[in-house]
């Protein structure tokens, strides 16, 4: 049988290749109804989650200060791998994303294992997403009689709804979303700049370089706890890779990706280790607990009226964005999959606004398990599904960063020709990306016992995915990507 996707009978016009369209059937149906605003707030929304407004408590109770190296360092690798994807959009935007690339450089196989592997890190952030958004309702009391499980179903019903109308409500949901996640980290900076400025004292502490230096300094607890939180830092950084999914649906990519991109680096060191930076300028590290937003711990001390209220509400709101994009992004991808016979047909249904309402339901059936998680074991469901959601953009990261390789290597053989807006001093950025990304699950497995029972749980997963590919690469049917001429693209508006 030939391979779907095998571009090799192309390779005679190779001298040609720079001046032709690839076009991906996974592609076609889309309607491109993201504007440049819609483009620049999921960039914006993907880079700030929970990962801040909760996690970073947890962390910064156990690596202190130094938790803003650790972001610093996570972060300049994170903007490698979206640099490249980057890239790979300038090439060809592409609404399967990571899917397609693989298609276009792995093969079918290789689109295969990244897109169940992307779909495993949303799938499972979908189930911690619907538990942190029922946790953060029972902090208010009018919501407490309502079982857990009652609460993460409605969270999981509006988004599914809203998710499955258009692509415009998506990006308008998002839209918002950003705007308060953004609007609140400014509003806490300007307060905690003013309290450092003056020298207001907070809970008997005088605020500034002091309040690091006289407890503990920059690495309280050493080294050792830097290398532990790091794949909790990446899991904190999935969402970043949105930007190349929505692309494939924007109306002007080119002008917006290679700005929403370049922005990226600046957002991480700005809004997560600018803050780490403040919250342990304003009060000792051991102020903050792993229960609580460090954004509450600051405002309910320094005496903001209402300060946990409003927080949690943030706090919320960011697990609700993260559902959403979650929902958006894997009905992309199941539908790029089943379109080439790897994923249930069934994942390939669009609806008249072309959304891909197959996908979505089949993700929404997992957050039904997780929904059924909630009600079986409640106080442990958000902990059981964080570390594989983890490693699933493990994956995808260094898929991205393969691909782009290999695109990079065939460019200099003369089948493509790369964009102005690219990654630099490649593969030698590749190379230490994927180092890094190995070293991240390496740490996992010498962290502790949770880490390597969730990289045997992987391995259960792994196996269950070769037998898959087994199953379904009998399905595969005729080429799903198609390499056209300039006026046959234009005919068809890619």
């Amino acid at each position: 049988m030939t391979h779907r996707n095998d571009l090799s009978a192309h390779s005679a016009h190779s001298a040609t290749r720079t001046s032709a369209t690839t076009l991906d059937m996974g592609d076609v149906g889309y309607q491109k109804q993201l504007s440049k605003r819609h483009m620049q707030m999921i960039a914006i929304g993907g880079s700030i989650g929970t990962g801040l407004f909760l996690g970073a408590s947890g962390r910064m109770a156990l690596a202190g200060p130094s938790l803003a190296i650790v972001y610093i360092v996570c972060g300049i690798f994170t903007f490698m791998v979206v640099r490249a994807l980057g890239e790979l959009v300038m090439h060809r935007p592409s609404s399967g994303a990571f899917v397609s690339y693989a298609r276009e450089f792995l093969g079918e196989r290789g689109a295969y294992t990244v897109g169940w592997l992307y779909f495993l890190n949303w799938s499972t952030t979908l189930v911690a997403d619907i538990t942190a958004v029922a946790l953060y309702a029972h902090f208010w009391s009018m919501f407490v009689s309502i079982p857990q499980w009652v609460l993460a179903l409605i969270a999981l019903a509006v988004v599914l709804g809203l998710n499955v109308v258009s692509v415009r409500l998506f990006g308008e949901m998002e839209f918002w979303f950003a705007l308060i996640k953004v609007g609140t980290i400014i509003a806490f900076m300007v307060v905690a700049l003013v309290f450092i400025i003056t020298g207001t004292p907070i809970e008997g502490n005088v605020p500034g370089i002091a309040t690091i230096t006289d407890n503990g300094g920059l690495f309280p607890q050493g080294l050792a706890p830097m290398l532990a939180i790091a794949l909790g830092v990446v899991f904190a950084f999935g969402g970043t890779e949105m930007i190349g999914v929505a692309a494939g649906e924007s109306d002007d990519p080119a002008a917006v990706v290679p700005k929403a991109v370049n922005s990226i680096m600046w957002r991480i060191i700005l809004f997560y280790a600018g803050s780490v930076i403040l919250f342990t300028l304003l009060l000792p590290w051991t102020a903050y607990s792993p229960t609580e937003s460090p954004f509450v711990t600051v405002m309910s001390s320094i005496g903001i009226p209402h300060a946990g209220n409003v927080m949690n509400l943030v706090v919320l709101t960011a697990a609700m964005s993260s559902l959403n994009a979650g929902l958006y992004a894997t009905g992309r991808t199941l539908r790029s999959m089943a379109v080439a016979g790897t994923a249930p047909r069934f994942a390939a249904r669009m609806n008249r606004n072309g959304v891909p309402y197959g996908g979505i339901l089949i993700t929404s059936s997992v957050g039904i398990a997780g929904v059924v998680l909630n009600l079986v074991m409640p106080q442990k469901a958000f902990e059981i599904v964080l570390n594989l959601a983890g490693l699933g953009i493990v994956g995808t990261w260094a898929s991205i960063m393969i691909c782009h390789w290999i695109f990079v290597r065939k460019s200099e053989q003369g089948e493509y020709r790369r964009p102005d807006f690219r990654l630099p001093f490649a593969p030698v950025l590749n190379i230490m990306t994927l180092g890094f990304l190995v070293g991240v699950v390496l740490l996992m497995f010498f962290d502790d016992e949770i880490g390597r029972i969730t990289l045997a749980v992987f391995c259960v997963v792994a196996a269950a995915m070769v037998a898959g590919w087994f199953r379904v690469r009998g399905r595969l049917g005729p080429a799903v990507l198609t390499v056209m001429d300039p006026t046959e693209a234009e005919a068809r508006d890619v």
